[in-house]
């Protein structure tokens, strides 16, 4: 028996590389300073990728979820983990750490709603230094800000990424 599938292409709106050129390098930079506050604190890099895999998904961003989740494998996250990341509070996958960071993405990644409860903070507080809570919403802002120009303008298409 054959699958008979159809694969729909999303096509780009703007080429924001090209019309937006100036911005697209602040971009840049502000991804390179983002992680250089992670990496001056040692941030596990399986982290920091599945808070942008996470936070791509809540935003709905195709492109980055593609991007980050290849980036995860190439760094050996495990599949299981990332199968399971939509649901991760349901899971006993996740460390302290992890839940914390997760829970704290979310809540800066939707922030319109409930305005980073206290509780979320506390919470990634107890098991962050304050350096690390700042590299941590350096890197939340950092990935919201590229899928909002992703999810926005379509610019860079899905399956195209190769790490």
């Amino acid at each position: 028996m054959t699958e008979n599938t159809t694969i729909t292409k999303i096509p780009v709106r703007l080429d924001f590389d090209t019309h937006a050129a100036g911005f697209s390098r602040a971009m840049g930079h502000l991804d390179r300073a983002a992680t250089k506050e992670l990496d001056a604190v040692e941030f596990d890099p399986k982290l920091r990728e599945l808070v942008r895999i996470r936070a791509s998904q809540l935003n709905g961003c195709a492109y980055c979820i593609d991007m980050h989740t290849k980036d995860a494998r190439a760094i050996g996250e495990t599949e299981q983990r990332l199968y399971a990341l939509p649901a991760w509070p349901e899971t006993p996958y996740f460390s302290e750490r992890e839940r914390a960071a997760l829970a704290f993405t979310e809540s800066v990644t939707l922030l319109a709603g409930e305005h980073v409860p206290s509780a979320d903070y506390d919470a990634v507080a107890a098991v962050f230094s304050p350096d690390e809570v700042a590299a941590l919403v350096s890197l939340i802002v950092t990935i919201n800000a590229w899928n909002a120009i992703s999810v926005a303008t379509r610019a860079w298409e899905p399956g195209t990424y190769q790490p």
